[in-house]
């Protein structure tokens, strides 16, 4: 194995374990009481699973475990046409455009921003003591950060934009659905900024936040495109 190949394997396998362990701790150990806030009640099975960001790890530590395994089994060659395409490859060079970095990138903007408006608005103080900040950063702060650094140190081929929007739009109206099934059964909004808002402002608000993740597909998409264009161009004329 090449020294960048070595150094890539070890960050993949870091990025891995980092997120399930997240994942393993907050299903175990992150019990909110529905007497201390609404956001502990739960339908079903869906104390962790009513969250976005509870998604987004496990969609983050699934890709972190294809990436680990395309460096034993897979391809890592830099090319837009890679021979020998494994599945493992073509499920990673799927994976993150259409998923891992636009909804990685969502859940740690919208979540920042609405904390620097008002925290109440999405992570009440009363849950301080049930969510520790270190697993707050890993759930809110290090997704983005590792989905950057995935994006200048391993090639991918991104998808017909079609394709991977289309992807996108499936993901974020399931997640949209069941956030209402779960109101509709329980009474309460999993986010508490939603309690705040009437039915105009709330299709708004979903509107909005369907556009930005639009937008944040094309914007790795383009990102992907400044950072490996001049050596895909490198690698056709050898």
């Amino acid at each position: 194995m090449t020294t960048r190949a070595v150094a890539y394997f070890a960050v993949a396998a870091h990025f891995w374990y980092h997120f399930w362990y997240a994942s393993y701790y907050d299903w175990n150990y992150v019990n909110i009481p529905p007497t201390v806030h609404p956001m502990g009640i739960t339908y079903g099975r869906t104390n962790k699973l009513k969250f976005l960001t509870y998604w987004d790890a496990l969609l983050q530590s699934l890709f972190f475990t294809i990436s680990f395994l395309n460096e034993i089994w897979g391809n890592t060659e830099v090319s837009p046409s890679p021979r020998n395409n494994s599945i493992i490859r073509k499920l990673k060079d799927l994976i993150l455009p259409s998923l891992a970095f636009p909804i990685s990138m969502f859940v740690g903007l919208t979540f920042w921003g609405l904390y620097l408006v008002d925290r109440e608005l999405v992570f009440p103080k009363a849950i301080d003591p049930y969510f520790p900040p270190w697993l707050n950063h890993v759930m809110h702060t290090n997704i983005m950060v590792f989905v950057l650094l995935e994006m200048y140190m391993s090639f991918r081929r991104y998808p017909s934009r079609p394709l991977g929007l289309g992807i996108l739009a499936i993901f974020m109206l399931c997640y949209l659905v069941w956030l209402h099934v779960i109101y509709i059964k329980t009474g309460i909004w999993v986010y508490p900024i939603l309690e705040k808002l009437n039915l105009a402002a709330r299709v708004v608000f979903f509107v909005s936040l369907l556009s930005l993740s639009v937008v944040l597909y094309i914007v790795g998409e383009k990102i992907n495109q400044r950072i490996w264009l001049n050596r895909v161009k490198f690698e056709k004329t050898r």
